[in-house]
């Protein structure tokens, strides 16, 4: 059972999120402010804590600093979006915006304890300081990955990385290759699914001249052009049985036989290979050669999906921002508020390859000197993340999709009783200030929820 510890000073937001979260089976704790929660508890003995931005005393972000690597989800209200990606930056794993309801505030938690294993601390043979040449990103998952580049690079071990497409498992290749004992030699990238079939063993293993119709000269193939260096085979899932074979011998033996030739030579290559498919499905369908997969599955490395980078997101959207500004003369562009909300909660399908292109369309299409809004990037902002099912998978769903909970004690109900026992005493900024949201977002849930304010002179 996951240990949850909230850190909220409104009692009647930490009850309700207490309640919600136990019912979900979570072994939940709550205070009300920082300096409660560092002596009354061991801040590393929770799997996640869930802060209020404002707190009395100290913020909530101080948190993630005194939580090393316990993930701080930040709670804040529309009103402070800014302050909601400051703290991302100062190292919140993601942050929540109030209002929220039941579905919001669960599909918020999944996501950070959903991948457990990702989302503890890295033990210190794991755990790395340094990162990539190329490859941003400070998130767990991105650092114990960066670790395991570090071990394997030295080596001659095969190597076969596996992600989503769009994740840059060419980025892994090339930081493999430039760390290795063959950095100096040549690094030969092969895409497999972009080689028509017919070709693809010519490409490969080279051809002798009149070996089939249209060779009419001898050709080197890519395997020995990458003799004595690294080669890289993108996609190596789509490669052809019959090339397969070939390339098992090229493993097993170091030697590689051009087609039409009677002579093999001698290479000496090492293999990166990946894959966004499941190489030991479609061996045991028979889709794929079951003992090429045993040889080329030394070292497996996996790559995250981008949804599930959590702070990274932000890092590299920014990052590609101040490329494009510089590579198209464009005067320091920045990413508003409501463009940052957007790339933070859609889903990203195509991963690091989707954020970029989005980035530089906006660059492209921006009329503004200063900022990116998020017309510009094309994001639907009601795609938002979301757990759906036992399972885990996540899907995107739209905000108006959302079902009212049905529990009792709901964070409405909580809402709907805290504003009719306290608006005859507070003014609706007072109220507002107390539940965490704008005066806007306070007035337009009075009218979802038909609570008319009681007296003219409390809209002050």
């Amino acid at each position: 059972m996951n240990k949850i510890l909230i850190v909220e000073d409104e009692e009647i937001i930490r009850t309700a999120l207490r309640k919600l979260l136990t019912r979900n089976k979570y072994d939940v704790k709550e205070v009300a402010s920082v300096s409660e929660a560092t002596s009354r508890h061991k801040l590393d003995s929770f799997d996640l804590i869930i802060s209020d931005l404002r707190l009395p005393g100290a913020p909530g972000t101080d948190l993630i600093q005194l939580a090393g690597e316990i993930p701080v989800l930040i709670m804040t209200s529309y009103a402070s979006l800014r302050s909601a990606v400051d703290s991302m930056r100062m190292g919140a794993v993601d942050y929540i915006a109030k209002p929220f309801d039941h579905e919001e505030m669960l599909a918020a938690v999944k996501r950070v304890l959903g991948k457990s294993a990702a989302r503890k601390p890295l033990n210190n043979t794991e755990k790395s300081d340094r990162g990539v040449e190329g490859m941003i990103g400070s998130s767990a998952v991105m650092q114990a990955l960066y670790a395991k580049i570090h071990k394997v690079a030295p080596t001659q071990a095969t190597v076969l990385v596996h992600g989503e497409t769009g994740t840059g498992k060419e980025l892994v290749a090339n930081a493999i290759h430039s760390q290795s004992p063959r950095a100096g030699k040549a690094l030969i990238s092969v895409n497999c699914a972009a080689i028509p079939e017919t070709l693809i063993e010519a490409e490969l293993f080279g051809h002798e001249k009149g070996a089939f119709t249209g060779a009419a000269t001898t050709r080197e193939g890519l395997v020995a052009a990458a003799n004595c260096g690294t080669l890289f085979l993108d996609e190596i899932g789509e490669l052809p049985l019959e090339a397969q074979a070939r390339l098992l011998r090229v493993l097993q033996e170091g030697e590689v036989r051009p087609i039409g030739s009677v002579e093999s030579r001698k290479v000496d290559v090492r293999l990166v290979a990946a894959t966004h498919r499941d190489l030991g499905k479609l061996a045991k369908e028979g889709k794929f050669r079951e003992d090429l997969y045993f040889r080329i599955n030394v070292v497996q490395l996996k790559l995250p999906p981008l949804r599930e980078r959590g702070k990274d997101i932000l890092a590299l959207a920014e990052t590609f921002v101040k490329r494009y500004s510089e590579e198209m003369k464009r005067p320091a562009l920045t990413l508003t508020p409501e463009a940052i909300q957007a790339i933070t909660t859609y889903t990203w399908p195509g991963n690091i390859r989707e954020l970029e292109n989005a980035i530089q369309r906006a660059v492209i299409l921006c009329d503004d000197e200063t900022e990116i809004d998020h017309n510009q990037l094309s994001i639907d902002l009601d795609l938002v993340k979301v757990d759906d099912g036992e399972d885990g998978e996540s899907s995107k769903r739209g905000k108006a999709s959302r079902r009212e909970p049905s529990e009792d004690l709901s964070l409405e109900d909580y809402f709907q009783r805290f504003v009719l026992e306290h608006q005859d005493t507070m003014s609706e900024t007072e109220l507002a200030k107390k539940l965490g949201v704008s005066r806007k977002c306070l007035w337009e849930r009075r009218q979802r929820l038909g609570i008319p304010r009681r007296k003219a002179g409390q809209s002050k």
